[in-house]
């Protein structure tokens, strides 16, 4: 193996170790966001207010476009990821009441 092949497999082996770090916080953010969705569902039920509030999911949405393009993200891919999201947080607020 030449010196460059061991350069190249050393920075592989670099992103990817980058990678495995931005995927836990990745999850890190998951958790944090499913918690705080969590509270707003007791919050919700407390108060007698509905699970599904389109206006607000619309809002998530916008920002969401919003921040893909910020950042220079596909929105379609980042609008799919936060559908997903407020899906399943909406699952667990049905099934929590």
């Amino acid at each position: 193996m030449s010196e460059s092949d061991a350069t190249d497999e050393m920075s592989l082996d670099e992103l990817r170790e980058e990678i495995e770090e931005i995927d836990r916080e990745l999850v890190e953010l998951i958790a944090r966001r499913t918690y705080v969705a969590g509270t707003v569902a007791q919050v919700k039920a407390e108060r007698d207010l509905p699970t599904t509030d389109e206006s607000q999911e619309a809002r998530v949405m916008e920002r969401a476009g919003q921040n893909a393009e910020t950042f220079d993200v596909d929105a379609n891919l980042v609008k799919a990821i936060f559908r997903l999201l407020i899906e399943l947080n909406k699952v667990e607020q049905r099934e929590s009441r």
